[in-house]
C-alpha cells in the first residue's frame, strides 16, 4: 500500500498536451477514480503512474519514494486491462502465477498464493483451463487474480468493466470493490463512465483537457459540481441558462424560482442544475406552488422500474424527467414542473 502524490506532471505527444503541470495525492488504501471522456488524459495519466509513458516533467511517488524514472517492472504495480492480456498459451493456474515466478517467489509458496488468488476471483476450480475457455467475465478475474497475486503497492485498472454485458459489469464492480477493500490496496481505476465511478469510489477525479476539473467524493460532486461540465459529466442533469435576480432566486420563463445561489454571479451566465430524477410533474399551478413551471411532455420512455419523460418550457428548451414506475401522462399534455430549492446554480 502506498499514497501516491503527482507533482507537476506533464506529458505531451508531439504538439499535443495530454497532461499540463497536474498536481494530485491519492490517499493510501483508497479507491481512487480518473473519469473523463475519450482523450481527456486520464489513460495517459495511469500509464505515467504504472512507468508504461515517461512524463516530460515533473514526479510521481509512492509514499516517499520518488519512482518517476523507475522502469515499470521494478514498480511493484499490479495492473487490470481492458482488453485482460492474458497469455493465450497458458492455463488459468499459470497466468496467475506467472508474476510470482518473475519474482523468484519459492514453488511452493508460488503454489499457495496462486491457489489462494483463484479462492478470492472464485475460479478455483478453473485452474487447468486455458484463455480461450473462459467467458469475457472469467477472464476479467484471472486477470484480477494475477494482479492481486504479487501484493502490489498500487493497483491500476485501465477501464476493465468496458468490454462485459451490463448485468456482468455490476457483479464485477462489485467483486472488485469488495476485493480491494480487504486488500486495502492504493487503486487508480480509469473510466469513462460516471455510474461507475460514483458506485466505486472514495475519490473521484473529473479531467478535462489534460487537468482535473474537480475533485472529490461521489456525493460531493454530485451535489456540488463546480461548473456546468462536471454537472453534465456526473449525473444527468439538465442544464438551463437563468437571470440572477438576487440571493437565493434567479428568473426563468418570466417566473422567480427560489434555489441555491451560492456560487451565481451577477450578469453571468448562470447555469441552473436540475437533476432529472429531483424534479416531478403535476397536473396544476397549485400542485406545483411557488417554484413551478409550465412545460408540455413531449415524448416519453418506459423503462419498467421508471419512466423518462421529456418536457418542453414554453421557449422550446428541453428537459429530462426521471420518474418512478409508470407514468400516466401522455404526450402533448400541459403539465407543471416542480423545481426543488435546494436546486444549484453556478456559473459557466
Amino acid at each position: 500500500m502506498s499514497t501516491i502524490t503527482i507533482q507537476n506532471l506533464s506529458k505531451q505527444f508531439e504538439q499535443h498536451h495530454v497532461l499540463q503541470g497536474l498536481d494530485l495525492t491519492i490517499a493510501d488504501g483508497s479507491f481512487f477514480t480518473l473519469l473523463g471522456p475519450s482523450g481527456c488524459g486520464k489513460t495517459t495519466l495511469l500509464r505515467c503512474i504504472a512507468g508504461f509513458n515517461a512524463p516530460d516533467s515533473g514526479r510521481i511517488l509512492f509514499d516517499q519514494d520518488d519512482i518517476t524514472g523507475v522502469p515499470a517492472h521494478q514498480r511493484n504495480i499490479g495492473m487490470v486491462f481492458q482488453d485482460y492480456a492474458l497469455f493465450p498459451d497458458k492455463t488459468v493456474y499459470d497466468n496467475v502465477a506467472y508474476g510470482l515466478r518473475a519474482r523468484k517467489v519459492a514453488p511452493d509458496e508460488v503454489r499457495a498464493r496462486a491457489t489462494q488468488a483463484l479462492e478470492l476471483v472464485g475460479l478455483d476450480g478453473y485452474a487447468g483451463r486455458f484463455a480461450a475457455q473462459l467467458s469475457g467475465g472469467q477472464r476479467q478475474r484471472v486477470a484480477l487474480a494475477r494482479a492481486l497475486v504479487i501484493r502490489p503497492r498500487v493497483l491500476l485498472m485501465d477501464e476493465p468493466l468496458s468490454n462485459l454485458d451490463a448485468k456482468l459489469r455490476l457483479s464485477m464492480r462489485d467483486m472488485i470493490r469488495d476485493l480491494q477493500r480487504q486488500a486495502r490496496i492504493t487503486t487508480v481505476f480509469v473510466t469513462h463512465d460516471q455510474e461507475e465511478a460514483l458506485a466505486m469510489s472514495d475519490q473521484v477525479a473529473v479531467m478535462l483537457a489534460g487537468s482535473i476539473a474537480q475533485m472529490g467524493a461521489p456525493e460531493f460532486l454530485y451535489a456540488s459540481p463546480a461548473s456546468a461540465y462536471v454537472a453534465d459529466f456526473v449525473g444527468s442533469a439538465n442544464l438551463l441558462s437563468v437571470d440572477y435576480t438576487g440571493p437565493g432566486t434567479v428568473a426563468l420563463g418570466g417566473r422567480t424560482l427560489q434555489v441555491d445561489t451560492a456560487a451565481a454571479e451577477p450578469l453571468a451566465n448562470n447555469q441552473l442544475v436540475l437533476r432529472s430524477e429531483a424534479l416531478t410533474l403535476v397536473w396544476t399551478e397549485q400542485q406545483a406552488g411557488s417554484n413551478g413551471l409550465p412545460v408540455t411532455l413531449s415524448g416519453r420512455q418506459y423503462l419498467g422500474a421508471r419512466t423518462l419523460l421529456r418536457v418542453a418550457l414554453p421557449d422550446g428548451r428541453m428537459l429530462q424527467v426521471d420518474a418512478p414506475g409508470l407514468q400516466r401522462h401522455q404526450v402533448g399534455q400541459a403539465l407543471w414542473l416542480k423545481v426543488p430549492p435546494s436546486s444549484r446554480v453556478i456559473c459557466r
